[in-house]
């Protein structure tokens, strides 16, 4: 990933100029030798497993958009067994770094690119470039010959704001980070806790990249005043929102925009300062024997059939194609309101960030269940 987002901006404002916008599995019978797809010749000495048609996917996609992603897969290799385990990134990612030595998951799909990043820092990253891997944007996927990770889309922060709460209480819905440290919005506030939830980390990654290191801990002390409680989960604060229970939740653009669809009395807010953001990205995890259905399923995972249902929750795509489209609820341009991010070194400074960002605010966390 490039330092800055200044090229991705560049890439993808042309795009939308051209486009008018949890078990072990275990396996019986092993061959050696290459994938089909001659990009992944790193996999020569790689044992691989033809015949097994379980395959162990972990990833943080929402629960809702599983399936139906799922479906082209499915029709196309009916006989595999899928076995999901889907939980919020930071669970995701710190399961997958607990199993290092024992890996379970045969492939991660959707997991944010600084968590690929980590993984892949640890060699927990089997190298492989899926068919297709040609048509991904630069600045979504990894720099090496042959590929370690593949992002599929990106996803940024977004204020998911319960109008009727606000109007009862008279007050303003809140525009940018700047306002929401305002005192009329103590205990109204919900966000996610960083090291449990994608969304919570490249929030708090994108201020620290926005302000810069001391502004931005300062902001997050007066910002911690205002907040009733750290979730979970990326979605939840917008689920919260949506009920009316805290009227202001730091989510997720997709989040709220489906909360507004589903009859929800809320506003979506891009803050005016500008977005953190993460790619969703997919690798195969380096272990013994490689199935070869995993693959199949990490070139499946960038197809146009997968990548139009992406398209219906995700504005900006991986890749560049005609038919992309802005989902109804962006209201603003979603590559201009991205802030420049450096998501190596997002990952690199992620274990101290979570560490600082723990010792000052996770007493108002929610419980882990």
């Amino acid at each position: 990933m490039k330092k800055s987002l200044v090229s991705v901006a560049a890439v993808m404002s042309v795009v939308f100029l051209l486009t008018a916008c949890g078990g072990k599995t275990t396996s019986s019978t092993t061959t050696t030798g290459a994938s089909s797809s001659p990009a992944s010749s790193a996999n020569a000495a790689s044992a691989i497993d033809t015949t097994s048609k379980d395959l162990t996917v972990y990833t943080a996609l929402e629960d809702d958009q599983i399936k139906t992603y799922l479906t082209t897969f499915k029709a196309k290799y009916p006989d595999v067994k899928i076995n999901i385990v889907r939980d919020s990134t930071g669970i995701v990612t710190a399961k997958l770094l607990a199993e290092k030595d024992s890996p379970q998951a045969d492939v991660v799909w959707g997991l944010a690119a600084t968590s690929l990043l980590v993984l892949d820092q640890n060699t927990m990253l089997e190298p492989y470039s899926p068919k297709g891997v040609d048509r991904i944007l630069p600045d979504f996927k990894d720099k090496n010959a042959v590929t370690h990770w593949v992002g599929i889309d990106a996803w940024e922060t977004a204020f998911i704001v319960n109008k009727v709460e606000m109007e009862k209480r008279k007050l303003a819905i809140p525009q940018s980070y700047e306002d929401l440290i305002k005192p009329e919005y103590k205990g109204l506030i919900t966000m996610p806790n960083p090291s449990a939830s994608g969304t919570g980390f490249l929030t708090v990654s994108g201020l620290l990249q926005l302000k810069g290191k001391d502004q931005a801990w300062d902001f997050l002390n007066k910002l911690n005043e205002n907040i009733a409680m750290y979730s979970l989960s990326g979605s939840k604060p917008a689920k919260s929102a949506g009920t009316g229970e805290y009227p202001i939740g730091i989510s997720f653009g997709y989040r709220g925009i489906q909360e507004k669809k589903a009859g929800s009395p809320v506003e979506v807010v891009f803050p005016k300062e500008g977005s953190g953001w993460d790619v969703e990205a997919n690798a195969l995890m380096k272990k013994k024997t490689i199935k070869q259905v995993a693959k199949d399923f990490l070139d499946w995972a960038i197809t146009d059939d997968v990548m139009k249902e992406y398209n219906k929750n995700y504005a900006i795509l991986a890749i560049k194609t005609d038919s992309t489209k802005i989902p109804e609820g962006y209201s603003v341009d979603p590559v201009k309101q991205l802030i420049k991010n450096d998501l190596n070194d997002a990952a690199k400074n992620r274990d101290s960030v979570l560490a600082e960002w723990d010792k000052r605010f996770n007493a108002k966390s929610e419980p882990k269940k």
